[in-house]
C-alpha cells in the first residue's frame, strides 16, 4: 500500500503562527499612520490581509505540487527569463523614495527582487543537482552559477537594493558550499567578492554614512543615527511583558516605516521580551524543520532546494532582527512572513509550499499536515 504523503506539521504551524503576527502587528504599527496618509486606520491591514490570504491559498497550491517538477531545464529558464525581463523593466519605474525597486499591478506593488532571490535558488540547486560530478570544475559548475546569479544581483544593485542583493550571494553561497565545493574554492572567491562587495559598498555614500552611524549613532542621532536609536529605545522600553497591543509609543512618527523593516520593534515595545521570543522561535522552528527536511530529502536536488529556501527565509530574518537590535548596520530587509508587503509575503509564502511538499517525500519523517489541510 502506498504512503499516504503528508506534510511537516511544525513547518506549517509556524508559518502560519507567524502569518498572523503579521496582520495584528501590521495593524498596530501602522493603524496611526494610516489614519494621517489615507484617513482610515484599517489601509495597510487590509492590504496585508488579502496577500495573506492570497499567499496561503498559494502555498496550499505549491505544496501539491511535486518539487521534482521543478527539475527541468525548460521550467528553470523560463523562470530566470521571466525575472529578468521584470528587473529590467522596474529599472524604468517611477521612482519611489530614491530607488526603483516596484512596479504597480491593478493598485498593488510588484517587488521583483523577491522573484530573483527564488530563481537564483532553483537555477542553483538545478545546475548542482545536474553537474554535482565535477562540482570543483570552476567553468563547467561555478561559472554558470555566478554568471545568473550576478547577473540578477547586478539588477538589483541597480535598482539600488545592496542588502537583498547580499541576501541572495549568502543563500547561494551556502548551496555550493552545502553540495561540497572544496574549501580552497570558498576561500578564493571570498578574496575576489570581499573587495568587490567593499567597492560597492562605499560606491554609495548614504550606504558609508549607514557604517558610520552603526558605530556611532549618538554622533548624529537626528539623522542617520536615528532610525537605530528609535529603534533601540522601542526594543528596550518593552521590558518582559511590554506596553500592551497598540500601546507602542515609537511607532508614532519615530520609528521610520514601523509596520515594515522595523516590524520587530514595534513587536519588541508593545509585547515585551516574551512575545519577542515567541517571533524568534517560531523562526528557529522554521531553521529546524527546513534542515530536517533538507537531510532527509530523497535526492539531491530536493535538498539543495529545501536548504536554499530554508536559508532565504532564516538568513533574511537573522539580518532583519540584527539591525533591529543594533547588531548590523540599517539595511532595507523586511522580516520575512511579518513585515508589510505583499511581494515578500507572497515569494515566502510559495517557498514554503514547496518546503512543505519536499516534506511530504522526506525519508523516515513522521509528518502529520495532509496536503489539503492548508
Amino acid at each position: 500500500m502506498a504512503r499516504k504523503l503528508q506534510s511537516d506539521k511544525w513547518l506549517f504551524l509556524a508559518t502560519l503562527a507567524l502569518v498572523c503576527v503579521s496582520i495584528v502587528m501590521v495593524y498596530s504599527a501602522s493603524a496611526v499612520m494610516a489614519l494621517e496618509r489615507f484617513q482610515q486606520p484599517y489601509h495597510y491591514v487590509i492590504r496585508q490581509a488579502m496577500w495573506a490570504l492570497f499567499g496561503l491559498a498559494v502555498l496550499s497550491i505549491v505544496m501539491r505540487i511535486d518539487y521534482r517538477t521543478y527539475r527541468n531545464e525548460q521550467v528553470i529558464w523560463a523562470v530566470v527569463a521571466v525575472v529578468v525581463l521584470m528587473l529590467v523593466a522596474v529599472l524604468f519605474a517611477r521612482p519611489i523614495k530614491g530607488s526603483r525597486r516596484w512596479f504597480g499591478v491593478g493598485g498593488f506593488g510588484i517587488q521583483p527582487s523577491e522573484l530573483a532571490k527564488m530563481a537564483a535558488i532553483f537555477f542553483t540547486a538545478y545546475t548542482l543537482d545536474r553537474r554535482m560530478h565535477r562540482i570543483n570544475d570552476v567553468k563547467y559548475v561555478l561559472a554558470p552559477i555566478a554568471l545568473i546569479v550576478g547577473g540578477l544581483a547586478g539588477l538589483i544593485l541597480l535598482e539600488p537594493d545592496f542588502g537583498t542583493s547580499v541576501a541572495m550571494g549568502i543563500v547561494v553561497g551556502a548551496m555550493v558550499m552545502t553540495a561540497g565545493l572544496s574549501y580552497r574554492y570558498i576561500f578564493g572567491l571570498a578574496l575576489v567578492l570581499l573587495p568587490a562587495g567593499y567597492l560597492v559598498l562605499i560606491s554609495a555614500p548614504y550606504r558609508w554614512r549607514r557604517i558610520v552611524a552603526f558605530w556611532n549613532p549618538e554622533a548624529d542621532p537626528l539623522g542617520d543615527g536615528f532610525h537605530l536609536l528609535q529603534s533601540l529605545i522601542a526594543v528596550g522600553s518593552g521590558g518582559w511583558l511590554g506596553r500592551g497591543l497598540m500601546g507602542g509609543i515609537q511607532k508614532l512618527f519615530y520609528l521610520p516605516e514601523p509596520h515594515n523593516d522595523f516590524i520587530f520593534a514595534v513587536i519588541a515595545e508593545e509585547l515585551g521580551f516574551v512575545g519577542a521570543t515567541l517571533v524568534v522561535l517560531c523562526f528557529a522552528v522554521i531553521a529546524w524543520r527546513g534542515l530536517r527536511t533538507a537531510t532527509s530529502a530523497p535526492d539531491r536536488f530536493g535538498a539543495l532546494l529545501a536548504m536554499g529556501i530554508t536559508m532565504m527565509v532564516v538568513a533574511q530574518a537573522l539580518v532583519n532582527l540584527s539591525v533591529v537590535l543594533g547588531l548590523m548596520p540599517t539595511k532595507g530587509i523586511p522580516l520575512p512572513l511579518v513585515s508589510s508587503g505583499g511581494s515578500s509575503l507572497l515569494v515566502n509564502l510559495a517557498a514554503i509550499g514547496v518546503l512543505l511538499n519536499i516534506s511530504q517525500h522526506a525519508v523516515g519523517e513522521g509528518s502529520a499536515v495532509e496536503p489539503g489541510a492548508a
